[in-house]
């Protein structure tokens, strides 16, 4: 009878349909983890970039400021220079007529030599003034001068700053598609490795009632490991858990280990309420306690505890909603799960 159930029962081909599914959707995960990460490094950098540029900005309208303030100081003294030109070609005039006067033999001699005495000593003081004004106008422009150097060097490094914000931002480019090309690969190879592992197992447990693939993960119900209410694995669930290590065990010598990967093992339990008065206060409680115990009765098999990691559930992750005893029987289990760390 078991012979004719398995020929009317034919292939089961949804196990690989959704081993399928669950590749898929570690891709997009990975991409969308990609894309972020691209997303944070370049916000980072075009912060950076942007405060730099805001600092230059900010010394340029200084220096833009202090180059107006200084062609209102060079024009202030061009003025006063064409003013103390003037001033001294109108002395100059005035000491021409005074020595015309004097050498037509005036005979107010004497008042006209005090005059050009005094005429002189006039242009003599425009000419020092002339003079002043001139060493201010040749600083002014040395001034400029300097200034105008300064605006350049900051153009320069504005430049140069763009130029290295472009190859930043190449790099990031070329950085998040190598990632792409890179994390794409780890996935596939752990999507491989875990069909091959999920294979193995279903080859090494059986067709016991029980135990049962469900997608991407394998599943043991509860009374196959524990006794009711109890956290401690029995001698019938460790015989099954020593199959488990072994296969583990040689699934550690597989993968790579440059792939960070872990088997996951997750506690479930029914929505019955805990009657507070035992060893557990809740179904959470007592959903960690089984999980931690199928993962340190594998390490004592010889799992290594980086590769394992424990996880309780409740009665919070249901995969029957009814509340028939089968319902309940149903949700009452461990699953097994292999993911990246």
């Amino acid at each position: 009878m078991a012979r004719q159930r398995r020929r009317e029962r034919g292939i089961d081909y949804w196990p690989g349909f959704v081993d399928a599914l669950s590749t898929m959707l570690l891709t997009i995960i990975f991409l969308l983890s990609v894309f972020m990460l691209a997303q944070f490094f370049l916000a980072r950098e075009v912060s950076g970039k942007d405060q730099q540029l805001s600092r230059l900005n900010k010394q340029i309208d200084e220096l833009t400021q202090l180059l107006a303030l200084e062609r209102v100081l060079k024009n202030d003294a061009q003025n006063n220079l064409a003013s103390v030109s003037a001033t001294l070609d109108k002395n100059i005039k005035e000491k021409q007529h005074l020595q015309a006067l004097l050498d037509a033999g005036s005979n107010d001699s004497a008042g006209m030599d005090s005059r050009l005495s005094e005429s002189e000593k006039a242009l003599n003081a425009e000419r020092d003034i002339s003079a002043r004004a001139a060493a201010q106008i040749d600083i002014l422009n040395q001034q400029i001068a300097a200034l105008r150097r300064q605006l350049a060097a900051i153009e320069e490094a504005l430049n140069a700053s763009e130029a290295r914000d472009k190859e930043s931002q190449a790099r990031i480019a070329d950085l998040g598609s190598r990632l792409n090309v890179a994390l794409a690969q780890k996935v596939q190879e752990l999507a491989r490795y875990s069909s091959d592992f999920f294979g193995r197992l279903r080859q090494i447990l059986g067709e016991r009632p029980g135990i049962r693939v469900v997608g991407d993960r394998f599943v043991f119900e509860s009374e196959v490991l524990f006794d009711l209410g109890q956290a401690g694995v029995n001698d019938a669930g460790k015989a099954e858990l020593d199959k488990l290590a072994s296969a583990i065990s040689d699934l550690e010598k597989e993968i790579p280990p440059e792939i960070p990967w872990i088997l996951r093992i997750d506690g479930h339990t029914d929505k019955k309420p805990m009657l507070g008065t035992g060893q557990f206060k809740s179904n959470w409680d007592l959903s960690a306690a089984r999980a931690i115990s199928v993962v340190q009765y594998l390490v004592q098999k010889g799992v290594s505890p980086q590769r394992l990691a424990a996880a309780g559930f409740g009665e919070f992750q249901p995969i029957d909603a009814g509340d028939s005893e089968e319902a309940m029987r149903r949700n009452r289990r461990i699953e097994l799960k292999l993911t990246e760390r």
